[in-house]
């Protein structure tokens, strides 16, 4: 503290001796008036660090991350809480992992994309009605949070194109999530997951595709079913098709219900043209579906907006 006192007395000092400028002759004030500020400027500086270092010595640190007050324990009566892992991400692995099972590769889809990926590559033609159905959101930049994991069938025939020669098929499933612009209610909600599967070889058909979407459905499951095909479009796929599965009794299905789960179809050879490959050699299929109809079948729920409410009520059920 005496230091402390001695460096205020002197900055009062220079204070008075500045009054004394006008006293000095004019060709000199700009020395002496430089050479007292910058004496000024160490002494402040000098009386900065010594009250921060007396301030430091008085004030205890304060732990933010404390439940009540400063650096007390946190007390029985606030018990520890642990999170659950998210009921979507839950059955997303479930899925990926069967595919997997199945000899599947994996790639995850993109959070934003391009009119390319997006429209172009899956051929759709410039201003074709079927592009109204996948209205979705755009930055400024011109960019699109995908409407669908389909913008990664061009990635992904390009990504494993080598597969054909090396292994004679492309089998791989594009799990990720997408966006639209819905008016949300308890069925529809403007940010869901999908998942995407493409497989290409020199002799696949249809009957492979409904065997591979059957075999998942069974899996997931646990128990065996029928399914039914009806008759869909789109651009991407010729000839396309809604998938559906005969309810299982473990959601109080009965014989004849049935539920549509995804569309699927043949790839259509400009799409694989796209891509690079010789649609004249090879052949291929793809669907999508959504895996939060999956959950809310599973468990059945009613309203799909629990998925995104953040309720943590909501959310502690699948602990």
């Amino acid at each position: 503290m005496q230091e402390l006192e001695r460096l205020k007395q002197e900055l009062k000092n220079l204070n008075a001796k500045a009054a004394q400028i006008r006293e000095i002759a004019a060709e000199k004030r700009a020395e002496f008036g430089r050479k007292l500020n910058t004496e000024k400027q160490e002494i402040l500086a000098q009386i900065a660090a010594l009250e921060k270092a007396e301030l430091d010595k008085e004030v205890e640190p304060i732990d933010v991350t404390a439940w009540s007050g400063v650096n007390e324990p946190m007390p029985e009566l606030y018990p520890t809480l642990q999170g659950s892992k998210h009921p979507l991400m839950t059955e997303l692995d479930r899925v990926v992992e069967i595919y997997q099972m199945m000899g599947f590769d994996v790639i995850e889809s993109r959070q934003l994309d391009d009119e390319y990926h997006m429209f172009d590559s899956l051929n759709f033609a410039k201003d074709h009605p079927a592009r109204d159905g996948y209205d979705t959101f755009r930055t400024e930049e011109g960019l699109i949070p995908p409407a669908h994991t389909s913008t990664m069938q061009n990635r992904a025939l390009k990504q494993f194109k080598s597969k054909l020669k090396e292994e004679g098929q492309i089998a791989v499933v594009v799990p990720g999530r997408v966006y639209r612009n819905e008016d949300v209610d308890a069925t529809h909600e403007h940010t869901f997951y999908q998942c995407e599967g493409v497989y290409v070889s020199r002799d696949c058909n249809m009957g492979q595709m409904l065997g591979i979407l059957r075999d998942f459905f069974e899996k997931y499951y646990e128990q065996k079913l029928n399914i039914r095909t009806q008759p869909g479009y789109f651009p991407f796929t010729e000839p396309s098709l809604e998938f559906m599965i005969e309810k299982p009794k473990s959601l109080g299905g009965k014989k004849g219900d049935y539920l549509e789960m995804l569309g699927c179809g043949m790839i259509h050879p400009n799409v694989l043209k796209m891509a690079g490959i010789d649609p004249e050699e090879y052949h291929g299929f793809a669907w999508g579906g959504g895996i939060d109809r999956l959950v809310m079948l599973r468990y059945g729920l009613k309203d799909v907006r629990y998925f995104e409410s953040g309720n943590l009520n909501f959310l502690r059920e699948f602990k």
